[in-house]
């Protein structure tokens, strides 16, 4: 997962009103109101067996080009048992809410999308998206407590989770024998291998980027929202824990005596490449080169502890999502749920080397069997959902200018981050920037 598709765009959040709000009165007949489903709220789940598509029923479905070559597949098998056509139209799932906010009222948007679930509030805010009413108890039961957290909002299931996705620690097996377990283990092995003038380092990961640094946030007890990241008014970046945990970020640039900026995804990669740097924590997008330029000399595992405490790294959900708007509300939903199966999920995982979120996947031979795609899924076990609330914009830049401070100016933990936690409750409470 690119870091750019976690900034949430909150400018678009207003335009989910501005069609009927506004406009000549032919443009406002025109727009589409949600899809009535027929289901009550009370209604918490059934069974495929029990929902029928729509007569006469076809779907557009929203889907990245990364991983177009899954859907290809499991809307042909869709077709196959349910008779319903499926077209598959290419969008970036960072830009789908988006898209959706525009698209949804006028009746052009896609039946089904997917996105990141940090996304999700704005999305259900908005109502563009339908909740998970029919097959609610069977996505609860069936995908692991994490990802079912990172697809509700405000209490109600919206979404088919079908990937998680987190970092891990990348190593050359070759230059380091065996996973550190703690970054104080990091830290020796540094000293014996990095050579600033030969530009050879121990260890090398964003450390000007929030989202790679949660560990060193959430390990020792910070966090960013309350309530599991529901509560905007307890912000808990700047409290005794997580000043804790960066003080173990700031101890690491002797061992990587590089200022922030200069950390860039394209050099860090070269340079773990070609053997210049020992590890590097990084997602599993990068898992392909890696394992190309590497061969045999890549090893993934979790993230060092911190504090002597297993190492808490964010996670992002990718999900299916029903249109509010859709014509045909029953077919888009067993769309959703059978493209986020078990089986699918493994399917996704051949096709591109995803981690399930299905419980059953996870446990199976195809994931555990494999060193590289099992170390992300026994991180994910130890990984918290982004918040998905609409203020979650409102924390990465604050946060991704504290860090820099720290880092590259040697600047107080707990003065720079209380100064973050100030811009961050000044933005949610409507302030200027």
């Amino acid at each position: 997962m690119k870091i750019k598709k976690f900034a949430v765009l909150l400018a678009a959040f207003s335009m989910a009103v501005s069609i009927t709000a506004c406009g000549p009165k032919k443009a406002a007949e025109q727009v589409q109101t949600p899809a009535d489903t027929g289901t009550s709220t009370e209604q918490k789940t059934t069974t495929t067996a029990e929902v029928k598509p729509e007569d006469g029923a076809k779907l557009v479905i929203w889907e990245s080009k990364d991983e177009r070559s899954f859907t290809d597949e499991i809307a042909k098998q869709f077709t196959a048992k349910y008779n319903v056509p499926v077209k598959i139209e290419e969008v970036a799932p960072t830009d789908q809410v988006t898209k959706l906010t525009q698209d949804g009222p006028s009746g052009l948007a896609a039946d089904v999308v997917i996105f990141p679930h940090d996304n999700l509030g704005r999305a259900a805010s908005a109502n563009l998206i339908l909740p998970n009413d029919l097959f609610a108890e069977e996505t609860t039961k069936n995908n692991t407590e994490n990802s079912v957290k990172g697809v509700t909002y405000d209490g109600t299931l919206y979404g088919y989770p079908r990937a998680a996705e987190t970092y891990a620690l990348y190593y050359n097996k070759s230059l380091v024998k065996e996973a550190p377990k703690s970054f104080d283990d990091v830290l020796a092995f540094g000293k014996t291998f990095t050579d600033k003038a030969k530009k050879k380092y121990a260890l090398m990961w964003e450390t000007g980027n929030m989202y790679f640094n949660y560990p060193f946030i959430a390990t020792t007890g910070g966090y960013i929202y309350g309530k599991d990241g529901t509560d905007k008014n307890d912000i808990g970046i700047n409290n005794a824990g997580a000043v804790e945990g960066l003080k173990v970020y700031q101890s690491l640039k002797e061992i990587l005596p590089v200022k922030s900026g200069d950390i860039t995804p394209d050099i860090k990669r070269s340079l773990f490449n070609a053997g210049d740097v020992a590890m590097d924590i990084n997602g599993p997008w990068e898992l392909a080169a890696y394992k190309t330029a590497l061969g045999d000399k890549l090893g993934v595992a979790p993230i060092p502890s911190i504090g002597g405490k297993p190492a808490i790294s964010f996670s992002g959900i990718k999900a299916w999502y029903v249109n509010a708007y859709t014509k045909y509300p029953n077919a888009a939903k067993l769309f959703a749920e059978f493209a986020s199966s078990k089986d699918a999920q493994l399917l996704l995982n051949e096709k591109v080397g995803s981690v399930p979120t299905n419980n059953e996947a996870l446990e199976s031979d195809q994931i555990k069997n494999d060193p590289f795609v099992s170390a992300f899924a026994e991180q994910t076990k130890n990984s918290q959902p982004m918040p998905s609330i609409p203020e979650m914009g409102n924390v990465w830049s604050p946060v991704n200018a504290a860090l820099p401070e720290i880092w590259d100016n040697g600047k107080d933990p707990k003065a720079t981050l209380d100064k973050a936690a100030q811009q961050i409750k000044d933005l949610n409470n409507g302030a200027k920037k």
